[in-house]
């Protein structure tokens, strides 16, 4: 089926849902989501979203702080508009129905995270994404003119190179029309047009084996541009949470969120000994990347399979009452976290780079925006700091509609376009070919490219992951398409992408960190 919309927005989390709702009044939307509308990476952010709110706080201070944590490689112009654009989006999410935990007083109950100089986290209680996520869908949902559609896989971004070899050879530029997308339910193959797409796509965390991220992060507006020929940067900035629950066998990992560290938790080693005093003055309080590279470092040492995090300093009420999923997750593996340690290991958490974006969302593909953790900012640099990620999807899901909106009378919906052509793919393949394929990416990703990597690591990684490429490709052109096929093609283009990117940086610096092979 053919279906046409001013808008066609890739992603249900808070740079989709909110680019959408700014966009609305203006013309018809369409929200394509893979799994159900609810199941993004938003929903699972727990610690909350940095924005200046009160004095002594100030954009300046964020400012600095943003590019301390960024190693010197933040595109400054994009800090400084995140930040300083900070309290205007905030409050919009609170018209929009978000609610952030107060002082019996009024005020906002701000946290404090690594890296970051004042308390400044607004939160609500350990379970922030999800309470944003619930307030965005219900606003949504109740708006005439957005639709979402969930089950529905984006398999590719409609450019001109589907239109022939005469268009394109008389074509510099590329231009995005819209998508072809999967529908799961009953197996076809739609046409989406669109005088403007929103990749919100979301990040790449299962090229890893141990990641906070939820199964469907496999980076597939990232690999959609590559195929495209857009523009990506910094992919090898991969930044990996210190403190996810160690528990081997659950996906994804739980995560413990760094305010834990903010409200008094120390790390400890296993026999009960800190550890961070070693590697950093700040301790427990250092930004992620070195904190991360510290357990790392310990439990290769020491052999251990974990750290410890110690929160029974901890007032049990400010526990109960600040971090209940905690609580109770940890509770559900038999640890009390108010007389209990909780073991503690690091997981690929977030990805600083992605798609190319200027300072309105707009990538290097006409009439394509892409906005979240698929996109490449500027903002956060060699390392995120920590709670600024929502903040920078709502900014530029915001500046993107403003552009979009301004343009939308001078874009026409190109109904050249045809459907997807889907002869000579006539197999299904067993499906251990590709869970298979799957387990052998996440395990090259996490032993020679992650938190610690060498020139050596990097090469042998090149070369596995060339070898996947080369027989997934040859299972891809003749073979009916799944999701599950569709997303091991992209795992490997993200592998490709973090490898090529990180053996291009010579130096160590933020999450990119080199030893000698």
């Amino acid at each position: 089926m053919r279906f046409e919309v001013d808008f066609l927005v890739l992603g249900s989390g808070i740079a989709g849902l909110s680019f959408a709702l700014k966009v609305a009044d203006y013309g018809k939307v369409c929200i394509i989501t893979k799994d159900n509308a609810s199941e993004s990476s938003t929903k699972y952010a727990q610690g909350g979203i940095a924005a200046v709110m009160y004095s002594p706080d100030s954009y300046e201070k964020h400012i600095q702080d943003t590019l301390i944590a960024g190693a010197g490689i933040c595109d400054e112009k994009a800090v400084r508009i995140t930040i300083t654009e900070s309290t205007e989006r905030v409050k919009e999410l609170i018209r929009w129905g978000t609610n952030f935990d107060k002082k019996s007083s009024g005020a906002f109950d701000l946290a404090r995270e690594g890296g970051h100089s004042e308390f400044r986290i607004l939160h609500h209680q350990d379970n922030t994404g999800f309470e944003i996520e619930r307030a965005l869908l219900e606003r949504v949902k109740s708006h005439p003119n957005i639709i979402i559609k969930e089950k529905q896989y984006t398999i590719d971004l409609i450019t001109q190179h589907h239109l022939g070899e005469e268009v394109t050879r008389h074509r510099k530029d590329i231009e995005c029309y819209g998508a072809y997308v999967l529908n799961q339910i009953d197996n076809s193959i739609d046409t989406y047009l669109a005088k403007f797409t929103l990749l919100a796509t979301g990040g790449n965390g299962n090229v890893y084996n141990t990641t906070t991220n939820p199964i469907i992060a496999t980076g597939d507006g990232q690999a959609m541009i590559h195929r495209a020929k857009g523009h990506l940067a910094d992919m090898e900035f991969v930044q990996f949470h210190p403190t996810s629950l160690y528990n081997p066998l659950e996906k994804p990992s739980f995560l413990i969120t760094e305010a834990m560290r903010g409200a008094g938790g120390i790390l400890k080693t296993i026999d009960g000994k800190t550890f961070m005093e070693k590697y950093d003055k700040r301790e427990s309080l250092a930004p992620r990347d070195i904190v991360a590279r510290a357990i790392d470092n310990e439990m290769k040492v020491r052999g251990d399979d974990h750290v410890y995090l110690d929160c029974r300093s901890i007032n049990k009420q400010e526990i109960i009452n600040h971090f209940p999923n905690i609580y109770a997750k940890c509770l559900e593996i038999g640890v009390n976290i108010t007389k209990d340690m909780i073991p503690v290991v690091p997981a690929a958490h977030y990805s600083c780079g992605g798609v190319v974006v200027d300072s309105y969302a707009r990538t290097t593909i006409k009439n394509l925006y892409a906005s979240g953790e698929c996109a490449r900012t500027g903002l956060h640099g060699a390392n995120r700091l920590a709670s600024n990620s929502l903040l920078e999807a709502i900014v530029f899901s915001h500046r993107g509609a403003l552009d979009c909106i301004s343009r939308l009378k001078n874009v026409e919906i190109n109904t050249a376009v045809p459907d997807w052509n889907a002869e000579g793919m006539v197999l299904n393949e067993e499906m251990v070919l590709i869970s298979q394929s799957v387990k052998e990416l996440q395990q090259i990703m996490s032993n020679y490219v992650g938190i610690v990597r060498s020139e050596l690591r990097l090469q042998r990684a090149f070369n596995r992951v060339g070898l996947i490429y080369t027989e997934t490709e040859e299972l891809y052109n003749r073979s009916v398409l799944t999701p599950k096929l569709c997303e091991l093609r992209n795992l490997i283009a993200n592998c490709y992408l973090i490898i090529k990117m990180a053996m291009a940086r010579k130096e160590s610096v933020g999450l990119h960190y080199l030893v000698n092979s």
